[in-house]
């Protein structure tokens, strides 16, 4: 159960920060990805979103994911 509610409370801070977003954004596909998955890449990021590399790090950027590699380079972020 701890597990769900920290999910829930995560999804609930997330969402907050798509209300003023344009129809077309990708960020609500970003979230529902980082639920599902326990780690998420910028590559796995750009293949599924179909976004660019640099697309993909500004939509981590703006849910404020927190990275789990501590590297400069091949980053994976998730939820803590």
């Amino acid at each position: 159960m701890k597990d769900h509610d920290r999910l829930a409370l995560a999804k609930n801070q997330m969402e907050r920060r798509l209300r003023e977003r344009r129809a077309s954004s990708k960020l609500p596909d970003l979230v529902e990805m980082v639920l599902s998955r326990p780690l998420v890449s910028t590559g796995m990021i750009q293949a599924t979103l179909k976004v660019s590399k640099q697309g993909a790090l500004n939509l981590v950027g703006e849910l404020h994911l927190r990275e789990m590699t501590g590297r400069g380079r091949f980053r994976a972020w998730g939820i803590v």
